[in-house]
């Protein structure tokens, strides 16, 4: 369908709400079976575009890599750190984790490996982790000098050693050649130049890694080093829901005064966009925290807020889409990244909000979104499943919001209306 219209909500929610498995985990877990010594199960993992491509890209280079999407689970037999394959052209298509991830997993292998994609992954920097092989002895090039993919990796190993990557566009690039490092023979030292954002997506790699059984030390800030001569485990492993796709539904409560809770995401977690919540409750929501299920109860009105949200940024565009409903207005600081992505997420934002009839100024780290009423229109979402998913949020407060191209949430949640739609179906 073209567009789907949002229907707002009759009462307040009082909702249990299951979300798929987290990508980022489900990403990282798929390479790191991949590179273990034996047979992996990965239960609870998440099953969209991003996570199919993932493991499309792991079947070409010669992984076995079992599907069984009812149940949730991913079998994959690892290969002992080896690359079967020695030449692959590989599509990934607009998945930044899949990118930046097998171009590290490649560097280990022995023979040429090109990684394309769609016309916007394209204009998505990969440079800062092509530069960082590169000092490692690895021939990693940009096939047309962009910078961006099509990838061209002629590899021979990585003996590994010491090197230096930038952290200012995207944390992915530092994790991919983390999560490869074990099996570099003289280990990775590998420090960051320059500010790095997202830093809680690398304290979730460096968690799953411990999991699998390889220790990521940081002896100063910014500086990791993992020692030579580790391997993952081979082993089950399960894989929490989506934190960021759980902020869509918690901005739901927050922004109609209902209840919300999400089970099996709990305090224990490692992924930082549950920090969410914390901005919820500076807003007036009230946040139940447990080892098992985080809750959230939206306020009478939601109060302004100024957060930097660099470290949480998947969940900038949630905010921003419920910001309309403040009191004062909602300053989100720290988010220039988020121009790189699968659109260019501050300017993409900034033009929706206007388009219904909200009062936003935009800079180039974010913007300001000041209380408005919101009026009806459709609104553009440009491939990205978050834009989808934030604004679907906006469409519960206010009639008349209609998602232009609704599939595109497949990414990362493929059931998202249906599970919005149990929002309305409360006692």
């Amino acid at each position: 369908m073209s567009s789907i219209e949002i229907q707002p909500l009759d009462a307040p929610p009082d909702a249990v709400i299951s979300v798929p498995g987290s990508k980022s985990l489900s990403n990282r877990a798929l390479l790191a079976a991949a590179l273990a010594d034996g047979a992996c199960t990965l239960t609870g993992a998440l099953y969209s575009d991003d996570t199919r491509l993932m493991a499309g890209a792991l079947r070409a280079l010669g992984v076995e890599v079992a599907e069984d999407e009812e149940s949730e689970r991913f079998q994959v037999r690892g290969t002992g750190g080896r690359v079967p394959a020695t030449e692959a052209d590989l599509f990934i298509g607009n998945s930044g984790t899949t990118a930046r991830f097998i171009t590290g997993y490649v560097a280990l292998g022995h023979g040429r490996y090109r990684i394309d994609g769609t016309p916007r992954m394209r204009q998505r920097p990969i440079q800062p982790l092509l530069d960082a092989l590169g000092t490692l002895g690895v021939h990693a090039v940009s096939e047309t000098g962009t910078g961006c993919p099509p990838v061209v990796v002629e590899a021979a190993g990585i003996r590994g050693g010491k090197t230096e990557i930038s952290g200012s566009l995207s944390s992915q690039y530092l994790t991919s050649l983390l999560l490869v490092a074990p099996y570099m023979a003289d280990g990775l030292d590998v420090a960051v130049a320059g500010a790095l954002v997202s830093r809680p997506y690398i304290d979730l790699t460096i968690g799953l890694m411990a999991d699998f059984g390889v220790a990521v030390d940081e002896p100063e800030p910014n500086r990791f080093v993992v020692r030579g001569g580790q391997q993952y485990a081979a082993r089950g492993y399960a894989v929490e829901p989506d934190a960021s796709a759980a902020s869509y539904f918690f901005a739901a409560a927050a922004v109609t005064g209902g209840r919300v809770r999400i089970s099996g995401l709990g305090t224990r977690t490692q992924q930082g966009d549950l920090h969410f919540v914390d901005v919820l409750e500076r807003m007036g929501c009230t946040v139940s925290r447990s080892e098992e299920a985080v809750e959230v109860v939206g306020p009478r009105r939601l109060r302004g807020v100024d957060v930097d949200m660099g470290g949480i940024s998947d969940t900038a565009q949630t905010l921003a889409a419920i910001a309309p409903f403040a009191d004062a207005p909602v300053r989100i600081t720290g988010v220039a990244h988020n121009r790189i992505k699968e659109t260019d997420r501050v300017g993409a934002v900034a033009t929706e909000l206007r388009r219904l009839g909200v009062r936003v100024d935009e800079r180039p780290d974010g913007l300001t979104v000041y209380p408005s009423p919101v009026r009806p229109a459709e609104v553009e979402t440009y491939d990205d499943h978050r834009m989808a998913m934030s604004f679907a949020v906006t469409g519960l407060a206010a009639p008349g919001i209609r998602i232009r191209n609704p599939e595109c949430v497949s990414k990362t949640f493929p059931r998202y209306f249906e599970t919005l739609v149990k929002l309305a179906a409360t006692p």
